[in-house]
């Protein structure tokens, strides 16, 4: 564990070298949602691959870089890509940059990802503000050795979303005249899709999206006493809905779709929060 906090350490004193601001808020782009760091003004570009012990992007459309600078007034640090338990990388990798974003002390942490509909109101190309989720891995990244330099052995998960940060969410729709569904996330570790009747199931469960991240990101960012807004875009409906075969290519492509409605969102969060 001590190997572990020295690999933080060594990856955020190497981004704390080639930027001269303190940072307000991170963000991290799901699976071709990448665009908005293309909005960034002043803005430092560091290679996943450079920075010290930090993970490396192997997904289709995750750029696999950091983008640090201005957006609509606020320091942010924005990864263009995140990383995957069906990856291969164990927790710890997974969530790595989550913590190394508490280092640089960042306070407020929105996570986006593409998801699959299981609500059956919704469609491709809508978004889902994240009102609470279900994590049905069956991992949760907090097992081992607690980090008592960044929380509590039992973190409260009461309010995995912050409160706060859902009313401006809602506020900043309104402002813009967007349609914003609102809903919970379940977190399944893929990479293969659901079947028809773990969907079936999933809803009973109570969940209006699956997907394959946020989760641990989450819970780390909470165990970090980092307040933490998501936002799903539906790339499609699930698995058994309209009978069709699933595929990456489909999702990238819907993300497309709502990439100018997306970026239009986060810039109006992002002047409200």
């Amino acid at each position: 564990m001590k190997e572990y906090l020295i690999r933080l350490e060594e990856a955020t004193e190497y981004i704390k070298s080639k930027i001269n601001i303190t940072l307000d808020i991170g963000i991290i782009l799901g699976s071709g949602l990448g665009s908005l760091a293309d909005e960034v003004e002043d803005k430092v570009i560091i290679d996943y691959k450079d920075i010290p012990n930090f993970p490396v992007s192997t997904v289709i459309g995750h750029a696999g870089r950091m983008v640090i600078g201005i957006l609509e007034g606020r320091k942010v640090l924005v990864l263009q890509g995140r990383f995957h338990y069906y990856e291969g990388y164990e927790m710890g990798e997974v969530t790595f940059a989550i913590r190394v974003m508490k280092l640089l002390g960042i306070e407020n942490l929105v996570v986006t990802n593409a998801s699959g509909g299981i609500n059956t109101s919704f469609k491709a190309g809508d978004l889902m503000l994240i009102t609470d989720h279900i994590n049905f891995a069956g991992i949760n990244p907090l097992v081992g050795q607690n980090l008592e330099k960044f929380g509590l052995r039992f973190p409260d998960m009461t309010e995995g979303y912050n409160k706060r940060l859902l009313q401006v969410v809602r506020a900043s729709s309104k402002n813009i005249g967007i349609d914003i569904k609102e809903g919970v996330y379940l977190y399944v570790t893929g990479p293969s899709y659901e079947t028809p009747a773990e969907i079936k199931m999933f809803r009973i469960l109570g969940a209006d999206a699956v997907g394959m991240s946020t989760v641990p990101e989450t819970i780390i960012a909470r165990h970090s006493g980092i307040n933490v807004l998501g936002i799903s875009c539906v790339a499609n409906l699930a698995s058994g809905i309209l009978d069709i075969p699933l595929n990456h290519e489909e999702v990238l492509s819907a993300m497309e779709g709502a990439k100018e409605k997306f970026v239009g969102l986060i810039r109006e969060i992002l002047r409200n929060i």
